[in-house]
């Protein structure tokens, strides 16, 4: 008999091996090393974690990020410029191995993909019109305002849930949602603080504009893959460890978020 159970132990812990063999022959993380490429999905135009500058060459905190991460694992980059409405559909049918273009971890993009832990933390702000100085968010949820925001994200997400009165519309891009706000078409706009940060010290000094910038929403920020992949997950987490205690994180961040000398390449 306990031979018998000897034996059958020897069975599955083969078995069990041969799983994790398997498991990590199926790894995107083992494809991109076979491959010697890793492909990352972003959209430009999300300043300053991926954006062009004037030659047209994609730059920016996540383009920084990945580059770190391609030389980590000893293979080349290839960044793939893809629409944010069909940014997820594109990895979970393999056009990219991993999504890099900050992209907020939420329990509803959960349930399609997974995402390694948060790289970093940013909240909705409003953009508003010179006139709404110094007035809070609910100051603005009114029938005679207009509220903008880019579709599909989750300004437009948060702007829904808060404002129940005011009139909410939305643009392909954040860069047109603000415009309308400059223009003086919009009274205010809901989006990340880091973009309207930047756009406000841009255009600020029209006189046109306020920021008004208590973080309406906590929203971290998070790499995504496809489900059923803890090979990669695992290196992602240990990746993001290492960065942030070995001074890469902090260089990268302090290049695009502390330093400004790379809005004269894109402005």
């Amino acid at each position: 008999m306990k031979k018998l159970l000897a034996a059958l132990l020897v069975v599955l812990g083969i078995n069990a091996m041969a799983d994790d063999i398997n498991l990590w022959q199926k790894s995107t993380l083992n494809s991109i090393v076979q491959k010697g490429v890793l492909t990352v999905g972003l959209e430009p135009g999300y300043m300053p974690f991926e954006m062009k500058d004037k030659q047209g060459n994609i730059i920016g905190f996540d383009v920084d990020m990945a580059n770190e991460m391609a030389k980590a694992m000893g293979v080349k980059l290839e960044l793939v410029p893809t629409a944010w409405d069909g940014i997820i559909a594109g990895l979970l049918t393999g056009k990219y191995d991993i999504i890099m273009s900050g992209m907020t971890i939420t329990q509803e993009r959960n349930l399609k993909i997974n995402f390694a832990n948060p790289y970093i933390s940013v909240g909705q702000t409003i953009l508003a019109s010179k006139k709404h100085a110094g007035k809070k968010w609910s100051d603005l949820d009114k029938p005679e305002y207009t509220i903008v925001t880019k579709i599909g994200v989750t300004g437009e997400i948060a702007t829904r849930k808060m404002f129940k009165k005011a009139k909410i519309r939305t643009f392909e891009t954040e860069a047109d949602a603000a415009q309308e706000v400059l223009n003086g078409n919009a009274d205010a706009m809901v989006y990340d603080k880091p973009y309207n940060a930047i756009f406000f010290a841009e255009k600020g000094a029209t006189g046109k504009l306020v920021h008004l910038d208590e973080e309406l929403t906590y929203e971290p920020l998070g790499f995504a893959i496809r489900k059923g992949d803890p090979d990669f997950l695992n290196w992602l987490n240990n990746f993001l460890n290492q960065a942030k205690n070995d001074g890469t994180y902090k260089k990268i961040y302090d290049r695009w978020f502390t330093d400004t000398a790379w809005q004269k390449k894109v402005m």
